[in-house]
């Protein structure tokens, strides 16, 4: 068990927290929300003890293990793939080391002799013999092959790095597990194993995540940060949800009579309190005013941007043909003989962990990039608006908010361009803020205005919910669903490729597509994808074996 008793933790003179009292317990899994800047990954390192508390203890039951998703990619680069898994147990990779010294020493003592026996003991009780395998089977599981089970760290790319510090984190059985948005940079198999971990899982798990479907599968209680407190809830995510707007729709019904109860006792005081024979009468509701509390309302940290995209003119049947698309990205053919048609109804959402391969075909269709064979065609009546996975070079400049979107709007009017920054919740003083110095989910929001300012038919996005919140994910999930126009879409958001798409395309690992029009749900569950994932068990099996 890990507890938090009177915890205030303040920046400057603000609170972000004050006196939070909880208590995380063995056997559940804690789903830990709230808006952007709320607190919740200063918490986590207050609970991982990172960070100091201004007031208040953290309490752990003595001798349990903490393992904590570290968010350094570059801290291992010099330790192989697989020590570096093992080192999410300090003692057991403690020992493994020592054991090895010793062994490798030329004149080997009694004394090291009784020091080998003791850690060997010890190492069969931590269950050492089979450290390797188990995490092997870790790496496995996420997807990262035999192959690279040997590698150093530098050797791999920032999404495999990605899941070998998961895997660390999640190695040896910790007692306490606390993950700071373990599905980012994820694939959706990736994702899906994750969660059948964290649901077989017996200890505590308390855990970061915007995505809905991921809390509401492994959750077994909320945690929300809003108000400056911490409110426990038992129950997943959408349990949360519908909890605390029914809470909220309480007290303000509660507020409203009261409010009523309140002008009644006053009309009645200012009517009688001078009347001799109401007197009495009127001090009396005085009293019973006087007892009246209006419950305190505090205004939520949670804001919900306004995304809306309206197409300035509507589509034609013809919308994109693609035509034997290929390319070879630094010696590996990513996108192999690639055809499809789009129809005028279409939302397609690209899957499968072949990251480079969608935003491949992605950049082609935004003109970004030139195929290496094949062709593409849009429709006479489309336009397109295109959100990048690697949004760095739009922002490499010193222009305002306000004046880098203004380059994008048909109308160069400040006002009306402001009114697009405004729903995406940056007031008025934000627009001189210069767009290079944003912090990832404002570059975030600021790529949504442009799309919609652009009023394209076509949409393009290349996992938008990257470094969004959970109100913002929200939002533009609801934005899509309305859209009169076409998608084409990646995301790693179980959530919002199932509401948001009717047709599906996976980019197999040898660049060939399959191409489906159902929802993403029914296209995890046909019998194509079931004999696709036992062919990949067999032959993870064949590479352990």
């Amino acid at each position: 068990m890990i507890s938090a008793n009177n915890v205030t933790y303040r920046v400057g003179k603000k609170a972000l927290f004050e006196e939070v009292n909880i208590k995380f317990t063995e056997g559940n899994c804690y789903g830990l929300i709230g808006a952007n800047g709320a607190g919740k990954s200063t918490f986590l390192k207050i609970l991982s003890g990172a960070l100091d508390t201004t007031n208040g203890e953290i309490v752990i039951t003595p001798g349990q293990r903490l393992s904590v998703l570290e968010q350094d990619h570059f801290k291992y680069d010099a330790n192989v793939v697989l020590d570096t898994v093992m080192m999410g147990n300090a003692r057991l990779y403690e020992i493994m080391k020592e054991k090895d010294a010793i062994y490798a020493k030329e004149d080997f003592s009694e004394e090291d002799g009784i020091r080998a026996s003791e850690l060997e003991s010890e190492f069969a009780e931590m269950d050492g013999w089979e450290a390797e395998s188990n995490a092997a089977t870790l790496l496995n599981g996420l997807g990262i092959g035999t192959e690279y089970h040997y590698s150093t760290m530098a050797d791999l790319d920032g999404s495999l790095k990605v899941k070998v510090l998961l895997a660390k984190a999640l190695f040896g059985n910790p007692d306490i597990l606390l993950l700071d948005e373990p599905t980012n940079h994820l694939d959706l198999d990736a994702i899906a194993w994750l969660e059948d971990f964290l649901i077989d899982f017996d200890n505590t798990v308390i855990v970061v995540s915007h995505d809905r479907y991921f809390l509401n599968k492994v959750c077994t209680h909320i945690a929300d940060i809003d108000y400056g407190k911490i409110q426990l809830y038992a129950g997943n995510y959408d349990f949360w949800y519908e909890s605390s707007q029914l809470m909220i729709r309480q007290m303000k019904e509660a507020n409203k009579k009261k409010e009523e109860q309140i002008k009644e006792l006053q009309e009645f005081i200012s009517r009688f309190s001078a009347n001799a024979s109401k007197s009495k009468q009127a001090t009396s509701r005085k009293r019973a005013l006087e007892k009246i509390q209006l419950d305190d309302m505090r205004p939520s940290s949670r804001k919900y941007p306004y995304i809306d995209f309206r197409p300035e003119r509507e589509i034609g049947n013809e919308v994109l043909v693609v035509e034997h698309l290929s390319k070879t990205i630094n010696g590996e053919k990513v996108l192999n003989d690639v055809s499809f048609i789009m129809g005028h109804d279409d939302k397609i959402a690209f899957v499968g962990g072949q990251e480079l391969a969608k935003t491949t075909l992605f950049q082609i269709l935004a003109g970004e990039l030139e195929p290496d064979e094949g062709s593409f065609k849009w429709g006479v009546t489309t336009s397109q608006a295109y959100f990048p996975k690697d949004n760095t070079a739009e922002f490499n400049n010193d222009m305002t908010i306000t004046e880098w979107l203004t380059g994008y709007s048909p109308v160069k009017d400040v006002t009306y361009v402001r009114g697009y920054l405004g729903r995406m919740l940056f007031p008025g003083e934000d627009g001189v803020k210069k767009v290079k110095i944003l912090s990832g989910g404002e570059k975030v929001r600021c790529l949504l205005s442009k799309m919609m300012i652009q009023q394209a038919n076509c949409l393009i996005f290349d996992e938008p919910t990257n470094h969004l919140d959970m109100e913002s994910i929200t939002a533009l999930n609801n934005g899509l669903i309305k859209f009169s126009g076409v998608a084409l879409f990646s995301c790693h958001d179980h959530q919002f490729v199932q509401t948001s798409a009717n047709r599906i395309i996976e980019i197999l690992p040898d660049g060939t597509i399959v191409d489906k029009i159902t929802t993403y749900d029914d296209y995890l569950a046909s019998d194509e994808m079931a004999r696709k994932r036992t062919v990949f068990t067999a032959a993870t099996e064949d590479d352990e074996n």
